[in-house]
């Protein structure tokens, strides 16, 4: 089975579904899955996030976003490293 991955925005009380505070994204696989957030760092890397999400944690609020959408939140993110330096 190829991997499936579902994107999802980070929306915190500091930010809005038109501008997320971050991207998340789920990976399914021949093994499981694997949940990993775009972070300041500019790399993917794991969270659990999402399993608290599920679990009924809403210190953030997710919402499912397509690929295309998860990669202009991506750029927006290295857009700002890059600009604070």
């Amino acid at each position: 089975m190829a991997d499936q991955v579902t994107y999802y925005a980070i929306v915190d009380d500091y930010s809005s579904r038109e501008e997320p505070a971050g991207v998340l994204r789920r990976v399914r696989h021949d093994e499981g899955q694997r949940d990993e957030a775009f972070g300041r760092d500019l790399e993917w890397g794991h969270t659990s996030m999402l399993y608290s999400y599920e679990r009924g944690n809403r210190d953030n609020e997710l919402y499912p976003v397509t690929e295309e959408e998860a990669m202009r939140i991506v750029d927006r993110i290295r857009r700002e490293a890059a600009a604070s330096g």
